[in-house]
């Protein structure tokens, strides 16, 4: 299974927004980064899948977004993917990133999801501390 995110290449309002809400709720974040992850069972040729996203417009608009395959189908330092339950993809990915320059600490993301990243009734938090977790259905167990 390949992970892609996409980004936009616009400033991200969403994510400023989110920025200025965890610093009031005392998360000590600098940067905050947004994505949308989509996951795709065609492990093949990377550039061929690329184009495959940058040709379906229900997901890709040349103009405001970036395409990036990702190295793992599992949320990066400093992340995590917030998924609704019962609902596929995309999944949203929600990167921190501290005051000099390195994705956030795992508290940090977990205050951050606690605050106000994650609804528990109706979402689930999968940071890379949690992949394995039983009722994750990407996980590789």
């Amino acid at each position: 299974m390949r992970a892609v995110s996409i980004t936009l290449k616009i400033p991200d309002n969403t994510a400023y927004t989110a920025l200025v809400a965890l610093r009031k709720l005392g998360v000590d974040v600098d940067r905050v980064e947004r994505s949308e992850v989509y996951f795709f069972a065609d492990e093949s040729d990377p550039a061929s899948l690329v184009r495959h996203i940058e040709a379906d417009e229900t997901i890709f608009n040349p103009n405001k977004h970036r395409v990036r395959l990702l190295d793992e189908a599992i949320p990066r330092a400093g992340e995590v993917w917030i998924e609704a339950m019962g609902a596929p993809a995309p999944v949203v990915a929600w990167r921190l990133v501290a005051a000099n320059g390195e994705p956030a600490a795992g508290a940090t993301v977990d205050a951050a999801v606690e605050r106000l990243l994650c609804n528990p009734a109706i979402e689930r938090a999968v940071t890379r501390r949690t992949i394995g977790d039983r009722d994750n259905p990407r996980a590789s167990e």
